[in-house]
């Protein structure tokens, strides 16, 4: 059975984010089960706000090309989602729209998203560990042609659930991340051979 080849990042850059925090440590977890990890940082890649306009008389920008060559290269996704007002945080939903672009008007519709799988992480200092947003994430990303799985992963009181080294303290928290990547990871490697990129 072939191994998913992963793209992974977390939907804030913010310095000490916890979903960075949670795509690391998630990150490990896939490694451990022998999956291919790619990690970004979406603060490599800063794009103005999705702008049709923008995009006529200016063209796609460069760091939105870079990206969406990565989305193109990797079959599988995985993210951490922060919960901004129980919702997507501008900066994934900017990141998405703009790989959504097509580069030509040849170019299949949504041709980085088609066929993949991603699975969802979040972390929040508050109760719900960011759960309400990843509803909002999961419905965009099935719109758009991706196939999210169903287990998903929230960190609740995330302030104080990583060590100085940003591994999770708790043992339980650390079995439910690896059992959550874990699945992710079997369940891609069995699609694969349907669509993969």
């Amino acid at each position: 059975m072939s191994q998913p080849k992963i793209l992974a990042f977390a939907g804030s850059t913010r310095t000490g984010s916890f979903n960075q925090l949670l795509i690391s440590a998630a990150k490990n977890c896939a490694l451990a089960v022998g999956a291919e990890v790619t990690q970004i940082n979406l603060a490599d890649y800063s794009l103005p706000l999705f702008d049709q306009d923008l995009e006529s008389s200016q063209g796609i920008p460069d760091n939105a090309k870079r990206l969406k060559e990565l989305f193109l290269d990797h079959a599988r996704l995985l993210l951490a989602c922060p919960e901004y007002n129980s919702s997507i945080t501008p900066l994934l939903k900017n990141t998405i729209d703009w790989v959504s672009r097509p580069a030509s008007p040849e170019e299949r519709p949504l041709s980085a998203y088609r066929g993949k799988t991603a699975a969802l992480l979040s972390a929040s200092p508050g109760g719900f560990g960011g759960l309400r947003g990843l509803r909002h994430v999961r419905e965009i990303l099935s719109n758009i042609g991706v196939i999210v799985t169903p287990n998903q992963f929230s960190l609740a009181q995330a302030d104080s659930a990583f060590c100085e080294h940003g591994h999770l303290r708790v043992e339980k928290q650390r079995k439910m991340l690896a059992a959550c990547v874990e699945q992710f990871v079997q369940t891609t490697a069995a699609l694969a051979p349907q669509n993969a990129s």
